[in-house]
């Protein structure tokens, strides 16, 4: 049985900041699908079903762990958001140079951790 080659961008790709930027994409929307999903319904339900019900869901969510994933789903949102602007300026044909595209690979992600950041700083100030 002959064995098919790997595919040439294993031998011939370095590793990037635009290669981070694109699996960042791809897990921050899995996981907002997935976990942001259940906590919206949870919230969602919580809402419908009464004080008492919502009430656990604040406790829940006010806790150091709830907080903990309140604080990774913004931070998934921004990122998402970011780096889906990122390539939205790639789809219109700009920033395909490789100082711009790198520039852009590294900002994505920092902008989102200072957009995370000052949204909490005004979620926990109210």
């Amino acid at each position: 049985m002959k064995t098919r080659p790997l595919s040439p961008h294993l031998q011939i790709w370095r590793w990037g900041p635009h290669m981070l930027v694109s699996i960042l994409h791809r897990a921050t929307g899995d996981g907002m699908a997935l976990v942001g999903l259940g906590v919206l319904v949870w919230w969602l339900g919580a809402l419908a079903s009464g004080p008492e019900a919502y009430a656990t869901f604040q406790s829940a969510m006010g806790s150091p762990l709830g907080l903990v994933v309140l604080v990774g789903l913004s931070w998934a949102f921004f990122t998402h958001l970011m780096s889906g602007l990122r390539h939205f300026v790639l789809d219109i044909g700009a920033g395909y140079e490789l100082t711009t595209n790198r520039f852009w690979s590294i900002a994505s992600p920092v902008i989102a951790v200072v957009l995370t950041m000052a949204f909490w700083a005004v979620m926990l100030t109210k």
